[in-house]
């Protein structure tokens, strides 16, 4: 891995242990480039947000504190989001809250983004992958527009080790991370 390589933090919104979007952001990983290093960043454990943490230091979570040094070192975001009721879980709004505060410290402010949404159904989880874009910039993130990854009928694309089955699914997910890798460099981001 380059040293100069661009650090991504990728943050599944699922927390089942043998989530497909587990196993397609970690797929994301493999097929990634040299000029990234895609690091998977938990977030189940961190309790939900309540202001009255930052309002006293001495009362903020260390989870938070931890979360929010990590995702100050990385130099953008990819999100893999399965869908819940036609929006993206819990969990992931969670997340992008801890890291827009406290107030005045957004952390996610500029930063590229990528979104993938997989799911079981046919859909691709369209819906929470609409939703969260929206979100992300919201938060002032600039989010890559194409490719647009809408995994459908996930538990046929991956084997029992996480491994990607289809070869045309392998070369989606290869054109989003090189796309995404294209997307962030100083000229791109300039243009």
């Amino acid at each position: 891995m380059p040293q100069n390589a661009k650090d991504i933090a990728v943050l599944v919104g699922s927390l089942r242990k043998d989530s497909v979007n587990r196993k397609a952001a970690l797929a994301l990983a493999g097929l990634a480039p040299p000029s990234l290093r895609l690091e998977l960043i938990e977030i189940g454990h961190l309790p939900f947000y309540n202001q009255e943490f930052d309002a006293d230091p001495a009362q903020t979570p260390a989870s938070y504190s931890d979360f929010r040094r990590r995702l100050a070192r990385a130099d953008g975001a990819i999100f893999a989001t399965p869908e819940y009721n036609r929006g993206y879980p819990a969990v992931l709004k969670n997340a992008i809250d801890i890291g827009t505060r406290p107030y005045g410290k957004n952390l996610w402010a500029n930063k590229p983004a990528g979104v993938i949404s997989v799911s079981l159904g046919a859909l691709g989880a369209f819906g929470a992958n609409q939703q969260l874009r929206q979100q992300l910039a919201n938060v002032n993130m600039r989010v890559l527009q194409q490719p647009e990854i809408y995994l459908a009928s996930a538990d046929k694309l991956f084997d029992a080790d996480g491994n990607v089955t289809a070869l045309s699914t392998r070369d989606l997910l290869r054109s989003f991370i090189e796309t995404f890798a294209a997307w962030t460099t100083p000229a791109a981001i300039a243009a």
